[in-house]
């Protein structure tokens, strides 16, 4: 069984002296926190022992029962009266950052072993370990979970939280607004977030499902698997999306989005930021110039992120795609030029880099879609017909050489005609099916360097004697007296040119 896992963060509606409220209910958690991570500093051996192990353990602890009326460590001296849930929640959270820190603690320890045993060179003094150590943390800021008795009364419009006001437990009424819970998932314990000045729930949600097989059988095994291969641009349509079977059957092809509107509007955002650095000529330390402007192109970028992917395996699930194919686009460098022109080509390519780890998660919870990359050299120059280099040019212009960002696209062997950016993504597709039909068809070819040697199977004992009319390159080279590596043979050398 396969699992999808996915949050939905609820925008809260709270009266304003509420807001006072979830802060010194997210200082008491911190506190706790902070309290049982000292605990487990003093008994480090409780990280040896299963996490319900060690709550129990810790929560003797700290806690007082009738069987257990005086724990070594007190939890009243940080506050009384604290929920049951309440306080597991931080011993949990206490539990995964003590295991992340002697984690650390002990590799860094690892390392410090390893670099003293080891010895200097010859004549050279050996250097001190300069890494410094791992520390604990120095303060607390984390999220407040609600376990099951912390909450009730959930509604699509509305929740009861309870939390501490500082002087007593309470329970709150507020108004949330989010999307409704997706179909066949699960909801786990929701968390109270900040985020700035408003305060949000963020709840996990799950579900399982079959395991899909992997990409190589289902290509391999089921000839009815289809492939959605898509083709990111940085101008005209963002993505541009074609469904094809193993086969080769082409099914549908989408166009989304508007590249060149979406970069214009992201250069004059650009274009202002420069405008006003150029005016005061100072930027100040630690802190963010024309944040607006700077919000504006990072909520732009995101949305339209969000927007594209969804779209896009959207389009998958409409016609059965059981595979995501994108190109491995990772080392795109902006050209040089004016700040704003850079600019926004790198954040064109980041919000490439987005839109597909977006699509990678929603495709997988969607329907567990699998999403793989190939290799993206060439697959706009050649022909997904006939593999031919392909003439790709503007409307009005003559039909004859390749001028990269063109619309439209030729093949001159097959006469294939249509839109370039569809051509490629067919193109995309194609190079996973030639991975798994030929596994060695997308690496370069290895130059034959042995080119007319005798084989080792005939049997031959002694040398053979030369066939090139040109001697060895060198008097040395021909010293061998058996049909051994290192022997001239008829052929040329790897670096020679060849007739």
């Amino acid at each position: 069984m396969a699992k999808a896992t996915s949050t939905i963060r609820s925008a809260l509606h709270y009266q304003p002296q509420h807001a006072e409220v979830f802060a010194a209910n997210q200082a008491l958690f911190n506190r706790v926190v902070a309290f049982y991570f000292e605990c487990i500093q003093a008994h480090e051996g409780l990280l040896a022992l299963t996490n319900k192990e060690a709550l129990t353990a810790l929560e003797r602890l700290t806690h007082a029962t009738e069987a257990n009326p005086a724990p070594i460590m007190p939890l009243t001296d940080i506050a009384l009266d604290i929920p049951a849930m309440f306080r597991r929640a931080p011993i949990n959270a206490a539990l995964g950052s003590a295991r992340s820190f002697f984690s650390s603690l002990k590799k860094w320890r690892a390392r410090k072993e390893k670099h003293e045993l080891k010895k200097p060179r010859k004549g050279k003094k050996s250097k001190p370990f300069r890494e410094r150590p791992p520390v604990p943390p120095r303060s607390w800021n984390k999220s407040v979970p609600f376990y099951a008795s912390q909450w009730k009364e959930r509604s699509d419009h509305c929740i009861l939280l309870k939390v501490w006001t500082g002087t007593c437990w309470s329970w709150l009424k507020v108004g949330l607004l989010s999307r409704d819970l997706p179909e066949g998932f699960q909801m786990g314990s929701p968390s109270l977030v900040r985020r700035g000045k408003q305060w949000w729930l963020h709840t996990p949600i799950e579900k399982t499902f079959a395991a899909p097989t992997n990409v190589e059988q289902q290509i391999t095994t089921n000839p009815q698997t289809r492939i959605c291969a898509v083709d990111l641009n940085l101008d005209q349509h963002i993505a541009v999306c074609s469904v094809q079977t193993v086969e080769g059957t082409i099914l549908a092809t989408s166009f989304i989005g508007n590249g060149t509107e979406i970069a214009g509007f992201r250069k004059l955002l650009l274009g202002r930021i420069a405008r006003n650095r150029s005016q005061t000529g100072i930027l100040a330390e630690n802190e963010q110039d024309n944040a607006d402007l700077w919000r504006k192109i990072r909520h732009l970028d995101e949305h339209i992120a969000h927007l594209v992917s969804a779209r896009i395996v959207q389009f998958a699930k409409e016609h059965q795609a059981s595979i995501l194919v994108f190109e491995h686009l990772g080392n795109l460098q902006p050209e040089k030029g004016k700040y704003s022109r850079r600019g926004n080509t790198k954040r064109a390519y980041w919000m490439k880099g987005r839109i597909f780890r977006y699509s990678k998660y929603k495709a997988w919870n969607a329907s567990g879609i699998i999403t793989s990359r190939v290799n993206p050299r060439n697959s706009s120059r050649h022909c997904h017909r006939c593999h031919a280099a392909v003439i790709r040019y503007k409307q009005g212009q003559p039909e004859s050489g390749y001028t990269p960002g063109a619309a439209l696209v030729v093949c001159p062997q097959c006469q294939m005609r249509g839109h370039a950016d569809r051509n490629a993504s067919l193109k995309i597709g194609q190079r996973l099916l030639e991975r798994y039909g030929d596994p060695f068809k997308e690496k370069p070819h290895t130059a034959v360097r042995r080119a007319g040697r005798v084989s080792k199977e005939t049997g031959v004992a002694l040398s053979q004697d030369a066939r090139r009319q040109k001697g060895p390159s060198i008097s040395e080279a021909r010293y061998g007296e058996r049909n051994a590596h290192g022997t001239a043979q008829q052929g040329t050398l790897w670096m020679d040119e060849r007739p």
